[in-house]
């Protein structure tokens, strides 16, 4: 008898496809019946240079032949210092450290733990609709609905929520930021806060950018009060916004930087990149995992770094938001139920609305994602009320395929 997901997986572990893939390549991925998709998930954000990249799928079919564990604490290897220098050189600001990991939720627990140490503080501030994370000090941050949260309480202390710019809704950037006064004046003290950590663009909550001025203002409020901050670009990075980290598009410059997803080439690694002085914090022995930085994941993250060197993939990024960006205006011109088309570079969505009272409507996208599944097209969504379409295929998608993907988009949109 052949295993079944219902049988043997937990339920808690959702699907969103009812689908088995069997084999993938660039942008397009096969199912066991052998039917074709173009795929604008990207394995949520993690695949901006395309499903097994030759560069990729070489440098780890070398490195795992050579050496695939020996745990960094206990002996080292040449691949994490090597990209430990590149990520480094990469992230603006310096003199940099980094500290690789395995997983987003653990880049950003461990930057919540740099900051503490550094700040000898306790307080976190994070921001509705944001998500950074399944695990217990990550879910405690995360605010980009209930679903993840559950019952799975009670949650770490001393984490305070503030409101997220979200001006299709009615948040400004002033509106926030009095929001976030308001959690300085009655919740606790800017003296006590060892962190602010914000997506430069929400992910899970809806594809919202933070406007530049908002974060300009973060900036400024983080270094008045000796507060860490921090940029979590595990979604956003890696070229999907058409710069290699959205927290460019403001100018500002954060202290510490979390990475994951995209860095690995479809590998679990993630990383937390940020000021030396900050980085060197904990003492000998506070950072670390059995898995982190592991060789072969490093293999492929240097590949990746070769790739968006040398084949000009924030080209490609640039030239991929543009025309998804015009696709998706006309489209919202067209349909009465887009209430709303937003993102940076090519990290782009739709909000889906009942046209009548631009409630959300969460029944309406999930026909849309069904639709151009059935057309031949993956889509994810997003947003606390699960009413956001986003798109996140590769950066290396070619044009071709953009251009057929957005045209089944447009027409699972268009029917009703």
């Amino acid at each position: 008898m052949i295993p079944t997901r219902s049988d043997h997986v937990a339920r808690g572990v959702a699907e969103t496809h009812p689908i088995v893939i069997t084999r993938a390549q660039g942008s397009r991925v096969w199912d066991t019946d052998g039917r074709e998709y173009l795929d604008f998930i990207g394995g949520i954000g993690v695949l901006n240079i395309g499903h097994c990249h030759p560069r990729v799928v070489e440098a780890t079919s070398r490195q795992i032949s050579t050496l695939m564990h020996t745990c960094f604490q206990v002996a080292g290897y040449e691949g994490y210092v090597q990209l430990a220098a590149r990520l480094n050189a990469l992230v603006t600001g310096g003199p940099n450290k980094t500290l690789l990991v395995t997983t987003g939720a653990e880049a950003t627990e461990n930057a919540i733990k740099i900051a503490r140490a550094f700040t000898n503080r306790p307080g976190v501030i994070a921001f509705t609709g944001g998500f950074h994370g399944r695990t217990l000090l990550g879910l405690s941050m995360t605010a980009s609905g209930t679903g993840y949260r559950q019952n799975f309480g009670p949650f770490a202390s001393e984490i305070y929520h503030a409101p997220y710019p979200y001006e299709y809704r009615g948040w400004s950037t002033t509106r926030a930021l009095e929001g976030l006064h308001a959690v300085f004046e009655s919740r606790v003290s800017p003296s006590q806060v060892a962190a602010i950590i914000i997506e430069p663009q929400l992910g899970e909550g809806g594809f919202v950018p933070a406007p530049p001025e908002f974060m300009r203002e973060l900036r400024r409020i983080a270094t008045a009060h000796g507060i860490v901050f921090i940029a979590d670009e595990i979604q956003t990075g890696f070229g999907r916004t058409a710069k290699m980290f959205a927290y460019e598009h403001s100018g500002v410059e954060p202290d510490l930087v979390t990475i994951a997803k995209s860095l690995g080439g479809g590998l679990p690694l993630a990383a937390v990149v940020g000021k030396a002085a900050i980085m060197d914090a904990p003492l000998p022995g506070g950072l670390g995992g059995t898995f982190a930085g592991n060789p072969v994941a490093c293999a492929a993250a240097l590949a990746v770094l070769d790739v968006f060197e040398q084949e000009g993939v924030l080209e490609q990024a640039a030239r991929q938001a543009e025309m998804t960006s015009a696709a998706l205006s006309a489209l919202a011109r067209e349909c009465s139920h887009i209430g709303d088309v937003r993102g940076l570079g090519a990290m782009m969505a739709i909000e889906i609305i009942s046209p009548a009272d631009d409630a959300p409507d969460a029944a309406a996208a999930q026909r849309i994602v069904d639709r151009a599944r059935a057309g031949g097209l993956l889509l994810l969504k997003a947003g606390i009320h699960k009413n956001v379409i986003r798109l996140l295929p590769p950066l290396t998608t070619p044009v071709e395929d953009l251009a057929r993907g957005l045209e089944i988009f447009a027409d699972a949109c268009r029917a009703r």
